[in-house]
């Protein structure tokens, strides 16, 4: 997975037609987290530890123990530290490593054409496999390395554009977790047309 960990370059950030993501700072510097690029063919992603153990561990419980979710306080650290806005959460909470969500791409009619999809993980970390669309199947079109990443307790992915168009996720079975997670994945979308 290291081949497409990327740290910033401060060389990058000048000019260029993408908007570099947030640099990294200090771990303990909540305005400018440590942040890890992963990149392929297709693949923007941002990951970096967005809460530190004791108040990830005090946002888990929270979220263990409400009958409803209060995500308010998560997603407007998400926006702060991301610069982007978000206007719904998808909650899911995996009891355990056999709790798992198949390879899929987040492509809702719903959702903000460009608009990237923040995902915070509290409670046990968890492997997140990213595999190409082109590389998929019995009669893959070709051959594209599949991108492994641990969301830990109190992380941020990002899901920038164009990942979505260009690669699925899935969050495989763990049968040796034996703790629960709670994922709230923060997306723009649409306002409904009546």
């Amino acid at each position: 997975m290291d081949k497409f960990l990327v740290r910033p370059d401060l060389r990058d950030l000048q000019g260029g037609g993408e908007e570099p993501a947030p640099t990294g700072g200090a771990s303990g510097d909540l305005k400018s987290p440590d942040w890890r690029h992963l990149r392929a063919e297709g693949l923007s992603c941002d990951y970096t530890v967005l809460f530190g153990k004791a108040e990830a561990d005090k946002i888990f419980r929270e979220l263990e123990q409400e009958v409803e979710y209060f995500t308010e306080r998560v997603r407007d650290r998400v926006c702060e530290v991301t610069g982007q806005t978000f206007n719904f959460v998808l909650v899911n909470r995996y009891k355990d490593g056999c709790d798992h969500i198949g390879e899929h791409r987040d492509d809702e009619r719903e959702l903000a054409p460009g608009s990237p999809i923040a995902s915070v993980s509290f409670g046990a970390c968890r492997d997140f496999i990213f595999r190409h669309k082109d590389s998929r199947g019995k009669r893959p079109r070709r051959t594209v390395e599949v991108v492994r990443l641990q969301l830990a307790h109190g992380s941020l992915l990002m899901m920038n554009p164009p990942t979505n168009t260009h690669w699925y996720h899935s969050l495989p079975i763990r049968k040796r977790v034996l703790a629960p997670r709670v994922n709230l994945t923060f997306r723009k979308i649409l306002p409904t047309k009546k």
